[in-house]
């Protein structure tokens, strides 16, 4: 945990759990998002696993994407979570996005 903390430039324990809560939250929240909006565009999985999950990923991606964001400003851990979206989108090759 030492190693995560320090990578991550946090100090204490607390900070480290609302964290791994946030990500928790987030990654449940997109994913049961995702199936009725891939209902609403009309693909289902009678379509082929090869076309489902592919545009179902796709789909979770930007939810995802917003909802870390708005649930670690709604854990007070807004500025952790900004600098992690500009670097996954950086990484992605999506830092265009961004405003410099």
């Amino acid at each position: 945990m030492k190693k995560l903390k320090a990578r991550w430039g946090i100090h204490s324990n607390w900070q480290l759990t609302v964290i791994f809560i946030v990500f928790a939250i987030t990654g449940s929240t997109s994913a049961k998002f995702a199936g009725p909006l891939t209902d609403a565009v009309g693909i289902t999985k009678e379509m082929g696993w090869y076309i489902y999950w592919p545009v179902r990923l796709l789909i979770i991606l930007p939810i995802y994407q917003v909802l870390l964001v708005f649930f670690g400003w709604l854990f007070g851990e807004f500025a952790f979570f900004w600098d992690f979206e500009e670097k996954m989108l950086r990484s992605m090759g999506l830092g265009f996005l961004l405003k410099k």
